[in-house]
């Protein structure tokens, strides 16, 4: 089914650029947690300290913290320097500049193509392991829309590091080729291929 997300204030955009009224969410399930809500300037200022916070704050914004801290690979964490910081601005400029590289290239609203890429590059099942006995072994287990946003957010500013630290492109280049390529089921991209391969680990587990 297909929910279209309906705005709040009449006329009023997403950082008075992007126009959200018109959002599809075709998963049911993920709807509630991908915020969308018209902001001049989505900013938590912390309110997502309680439980399910993250549902209050704009998916541009946590894309946006998550490019300060991409989060772990493997046993390695991502410690991201110089051009992105703990500071809001410089990371919400890199998204802002990712989503007008986006529109310039597919002529669509941006903000669609990123909710694609969420839903696409999010699993919808993985592996936890279950110790018994002294023993350890896998067990699949469905994942929580909140972590399959978590995940797949994660996992798009993971593959656009990956292509940005330390060669010729630009983050907000490789972040814009990563969300459109998520939103398209493309392969190349990191989050595609990391949701096909956790939720093929997911079946050969269960």
């Amino acid at each position: 089914m297909i929910h279209e997300i309906k705005q709040t204030e009449s006329g009023m955009k997403l950082f008075d650029m992007f126009d959200v009224s018109n959002i599809l969410i075709k998963d049911h399930a993920m709807k509630p947690f991908i915020n969308l809500e018209p902001r001049l300037l989505p900013k938590a200022h912390g309110r997502n300290i309680t439980k399910f916070g993250k549902m209050k704050v704009n998916i541009l914004e946590r894309l946006a913290n998550r490019i300060a801290t991409s989060g772990h690979i493997g046993k390695k964490h991502r410690i991201i320097s110089n051009w992105s910081t703990g500071k809001y601005n410089r990371n919400m400029r890199i998204v802002l500049d990712a989503m007008s590289i986006i529109e310039r290239r597919t002529k669509r609203n941006p903000v669609q193509i990123l909710v694609s890429a969420i839903e696409n590059g999010s699993p919808r099942d993985e592996i936890t392991v279950i110790e018994h006995a002294g023993a350890r072994y896998p067990q699949a287990v469905d994942s929580s829309p909140l972590r399959r946003v978590d995940l797949a957010l994660r996992w798009m500013t993971q593959g656009a590091h990956n292509k940005s630290f330390g060669k010729k492109k630009k983050m907000a280049e490789a972040l814009a080729d990563e969300i459109m390529k998520a939103a398209d089921g493309n392969m190349e991209s990191y989050a595609f291929s990391k949701k096909n391969e956790a939720e093929k680990q997911a079946d050969s587990a269960r």
